[in-house]
């Protein structure tokens, strides 16, 4: 119902997120010609994933804008029913599966995910199958759960690129010293299998459209740009909307015209423009020294509990905001004091690369959410309970 009233609010038929122009397009494309389009925009093309469930769930009309919203408010809706789940499994405790459930579905961020056309909520709901098939893999322990669970770590990175990161992580039943070496081995062959088994047919269309090694797109290049170029040090001087608005045009334009210049000039493959892209934004921060500041600034931005108040109304940063301290300091509390360290351990190692990840790449404040809000969630409520028990 959270998620209901949020996309009511934010209006079912408006779309205002940047990226969906993208992912409906694509949908479009591939309703129409039955193929996944080569370029979703002039500099790359998106992961197929999201396009894919747009034009499942809209029946092969991506123009039902209401339809696809109304998909992501149930995918979200699941994603806390799933998360409950979770935090059963791990803590064995029905009233803490319950908080967990009920926080997630009323949290602010997480709800957020939902308001437009966007791969979060799917990419959400898939990472937290994923946890949940290896650690009940782990727990059996399961060869096919295993192998299910790295299909749908697959599942998520041809969604969003950003999980390839968590592929060896679904090497962690090795440690699990409950079961002799044979069964870790087992197990964790199988998740690995599962992961390059389902990657594999997409990571081979790419390789015969474009005769290069590309497991997911080709916006690697491109990202790291966005992310480590002048333009990002000038994103951190921004101090109004309007100056946004104007840095994000000029910022795009100048991501076309030298795409173009790259295409007169012969230089038309993804590997040649990812190339040309990473040594242009480290010759651009090598030149200025300014690799230290900006990186910090990154951090910070991709840590902070809340969303930028120069793009969101007051009422929004304060309520998410709170939500998310409190969160972090429960989690905190939790983690702290969890009895299965072999999980906590996990879920510390999934925190640190996905935050190495993007600090290395490019840091916006949303992309963060499916990855660290689900973990603090599972351990805020076992933090409560720990604090009120003293």
């Amino acid at each position: 119902m959270a998620r209901l009233a949020a996309v009511t609010w934010a209006g079912w038929t408006s779309v205002a997120f940047g990226d969906a122009p993208a992912y409906l397009f694509a949908a479009r494309e591939l309703v129409r010609t039955g193929h996944y389009p080569v370029s979703t925009e002039p500099y790359y093309f998106r992961a197929p994933g999201y396009p894919v469930f747009l034009a499942a769930v809209t029946l092969g009309r991506p123009e039902r804008i209401a339809a696809a919203k109304a998909a992501n408010a149930a995918l979200g809706a699941a994603a806390a029913l799933l998360l409950a789940a979770l935090s059963a499994r791990i803590f064995r405790s029905r009233a803490i599966a319950i908080a967990t459930g009920a926080a997630a579905a009323l949290y602010p961020a997480l709800v957020s995910l939902s308001l437009d056309v966007a791969s979060e909520p799917l990419f959400l709901l898939l990472l937290l199958a994923s946890g949940f098939l290896l650690l009940a893999a782990g727990d059996r322990p399961s060869s096919n759960l295993a192998l299910l669970a790295g299909a749908v770590t697959a599942a998520a990175a041809l969604t969003r690129p950003s999980a390839l990161v968590l592929m060896p992580l679904l090497g962690a039943p090795l440690f699990d010293r409950r079961h002799p070496p044979r069964a870790r081995w087992h197990v964790a062959g199988s998740a690995l299998l599962g992961f390059f088994l389902t990657l594999a047919p997409w990571t081979l269309r790419n390789a015969l459209v474009f005769h290069e090694f590309l497991p997911v797109n080709d916006a690697a290049g491109s990202a790291f740009y966005q992310g480590n170029s002048d333009w990002m040090v000038r994103f951190y001087e921004i101090q109004s909307r309007n100056e946004y608005l104007a840095w994000s045009r000029a910022m795009f334009a100048s991501l076309d015209s030298q795409t173009a210049a790259l295409a007169a000039s012969g230089r038309t493959s993804p590997r040649q423009r990812s190339r040309y892209f990473f040594s242009k934004a480290v010759a651009e921060r090598s030149a200025a020294a300014g690799w230290a500041r900006l990186l910090l600034r990154k951090a910070w931005d991709f840590t902070r509990p809340y969303p930028n108040p120069l793009f969101w109304p007051r009422p929004v940063v304060f309520a998410v905001g709170a939500a998310g301290t409190a969160a972090t300091l429960l989690a905190v509390a939790g983690i702290s004091g969890a009895r299965r360290r072999g999980v906590r351990n996990f879920a510390l190692c999934v925190l640190a690369v996905t935050f190495a990840a993007h600090v290395a790449l490019i840091v916006v404040w949303r992309y963060r959410i499916p990855y660290w809000d689900p973990i603090l969630l599972l351990y805020a409520a076992p933090g409560g309970a720990r604090l009120l028990s003293r």
